[in-house]
């Protein structure tokens, strides 16, 4: 395979497009502790440990699970099983992502240097979750839910404590979108031994858990705007998300799957940016 074909491949496999889900609240989150606009460098520098952080972790995620995937009819087209990208090459990648972010933290200040191994082990941990834990959702939701405290750091190089409202709100957000999404391997699931909610409680308790956990978001993200003294705009913001968790709801249920590739793949990248969109208009209109 050549290069340019390996580099198609790998950027498939890690999906690099799905970066939107979290990427957006590390913006909110960027443009809060900036007061508007951060530093063109600061903000370089948090992109590119975002991509470099979830390159990581996703390529990581395919190679401790190649041999599961190739137990799955879902995922035995996945590049390891299909024979596309050989396990060697996508650890290489993995470790160079890893590096890459190392230095981006390093280069933004003291501090995110210093976390930047915690945020690597619950990236790369969550990938073995599922052996033994049926709440391996919600440190999926984890992983993603340390963007925006993260950003925050990069820009003031300290935490405030508000900031991990959102973290939470976001990891709710994934871990109940991950929920329903688990669905689709409930019966592979239990077959292999796998732990989820899905497989644990079944499907319909399992939908319940989802609203519940996107409910929870909702008052996390009431909270965060009542802390965060948004206006008009950011609180259209929280209605606009409550709108289309509401729709990406509707869309799917515990007897008919058939639209679940949409309600989790568009609609949460969709609600991460009207989110981001909504606050970024606030903070700028009370500038």
């Amino acid at each position: 395979m050549g290069l340019l074909a390996k580099t198609r491949t790998t950027l498939e496999m890690i999906k690099w497009e799905h970066s939107i889900f979290a990427l957006p609240f590390a913006l909110t989150a960027t443009l809060l502790a900036a007061h508007g606009a951060p530093a063109m460098r600061t903000l370089l520098l948090i992109l590119a440990a975002m991509v470099t952080a979830r390159s990581c972790a996703m390529a990581f995620n395919r190679w401790a699970d190649a041999d599961l995937d190739s137990a799955n009819p879902r995922t035995s087209a996945r590049a390891i099983p299909a024979g596309l990208l050989s396990r060697q090459f996508v650890l290489g990648f993995c470790v160079l992502m890893g590096v890459l972010f190392v230095l981006s933290a390093a280069a933004l200040n003291r501090l995110t240097l210093y976390l930047s191994p915690v945020v690597l082990t619950v990236l790369l941990g969550y990938s073995y979750m599922k052996r033994f834990s049926r709440w391996s959702h919600l440190i999926l939701g984890l992983a993603l839910g340390i963007a925006p405290s993260a950003a925050w750091i990069a820009v003031r190089g300290s935490l405030d404590p508000r900031i991990l409202v959102l973290t939470a709100a976001v990891m709710l957000w994934v871990g109940g979108f991950d929920v329903l999404y688990a669905c689709q391997d409930f019966e592979h699931d239990r077959k292999v031994g796998l732990h989820s909610l899905p497989q644990s409680f079944g499907i319909p308790a399992a939908f319940w858990a989802a609203r519940i956990m996107h409910l929870s978001m909702l008052g996390l993200l009431i909270w965060f705007s009542l802390l965060f003294h948004f206006g008009i705009a950011g609180w259209l913001g929280v209605v606009a998300v409550a709108s289309l968790l509401a729709w990406e709801h509707s869309l799917v249920s515990p007897h008919d799957l058939r639209r679940l590739n949409a309600a989790f793949f568009t609609m949460n990248g969709v609600i991460a940016m009207v989110f981001l969109v909504f606050v970024a208009a606030d903070v700028w209109l009370r500038r």
